[in-house]
């Protein structure tokens, strides 16, 4: 073998790399026979020029007061909430190697269409309070925010369940490609926060009869919906019965407008019939070596920053004394 030539796994893995990492690259997969596509339209992450980084890593948040260890292992969280249907697809790579992180557990939950955590009904909406009216109007035209969040979220710090529901709420492995997918509906809001799915990736551990043991948590973070897919959903029922204080993507302390890289989904739906569902997809990146169990402090969002452009945090970010992330 001549010093250019590289031996054919070699070879398969650079040519592997170089499609996770361009524009043209899809992956795909199928949950209860419904395909998604995970892949180049929400990889704005990847550098395509700089081979240093293969991916970015995906923002850590806090937790939130609402978390709950893994007990449900399934792919269909719904249960009986009502809403609008929504196919979550999640690709988890290693951000610095681009190769699929395997047999991960990824946990996911959110609230209802109404603000309500299952396991915490007896907090109400989202913990927080109600008042205030639904979202009307156009969708945003992407101009920063003039004023502050419209209400404060829920005080931070874990919470132990009220009750023993569990809807909106589930644990599944990565597959060999690193996918994943859930079926649950559309988030709803509550006073404090803009719409929102907490995730949480676990590794190195085992999976039993039990569910998942050991290991260690390697991502903690939240997944969010772009203001023009909120304001449709706000049409239709039972978000329009949803009279919470709402804070808008660009308002909320947890989101730090950093686009993709900070959990923004990419979104595919009939804009004149959202309530037919939605599919959303997101590449996240992880370190599979870390340890981040979201008891931490986010950073405080750059008031100039887009909630869709910018390809990275603000370098100047600080914690936010006041966010808490529910």
């Amino acid at each position: 073998m001549t010093e250019t030539q590289k031996p054919h796994s070699e070879q398969e893995w650079t040519r592997r790399k170089v499609v996770a990492v361009g524009a043209g690259g899809i992956a795909a997969a199928g949950l209860g026979g419904t395909a998604y596509a995970a892949g180049a339209a929400d990889r704005t992450g990847a550098t395509a020029a700089g081979a240093e980084v293969c991916y970015r890593l995906t923002s850590e948040t806090v937790e939130g007061p609402y978390y709950i260890d893994a007990d449900k292992l399934r792919r269909d969280i719904t249960e009986d909430r009502e809403g609008i249907p929504l196919l979550l697809a999640l690709n988890v790579i290693d951000s610095d190697t681009c190769r699929p992180v395997r047999n991960a557990a990824v946990d996911i939950w959110h609230c209802d269409a109404t603000g309500v955590y299952s396991g915490y009904e007896k907090q109400g909406s989202g913990g927080g309070g109600g008042g205030g009216s639904a979202p009307t109007g156009e969708p945003p035209t992407g101009e920063p925010p003039t004023g502050a969040p419209t209400g404060a979220p829920p005080g931070g710090g874990h919470q132990e369940p009220t009750d023993d529901t569990r809807y909106l709420r589930g644990t599944w492995r990565t597959d060999r490609h690193g996918q994943v997918a859930f079926r649950t509906v559309f988030p709803g809001w509550y006073r404090g926060r803009c719409v929102h799915i907490h995730v949480k990736v676990h590794v190195d551990g085992e999976w039993t009869d039990a569910g998942y043991e050991g290991g260690h948590t390697c991502h903690t973070g939240q997944f969010f919906f772009d203001e023009e897919s909120v304001l449709a959903s706000a049409a239709v029922e039972p978000y329009a019965s949803n009279t919470a204080e709402r804070t808008t993507l660009a308002e909320d302390t947890i989101y730090d407008q950093s686009g993709a890289q900070g959990g923004l989904l990419h979104l595919r739906y009939d804009r004149r019939h959202i309530d037919r569902g939605v599919h959303a997809t997101l590449t996240v990146g992880v370190d599979p070596e870390a340890t981040e169990d979201g008891q931490g402090r986010p950073p405080q969002p750059s008031a100039s920053a887009s909630a869709s452009a910018s390809p990275s945090p603000s370098p100047s970010a600080s914690p936010s004394p006041s966010a808490a992330a529910g």
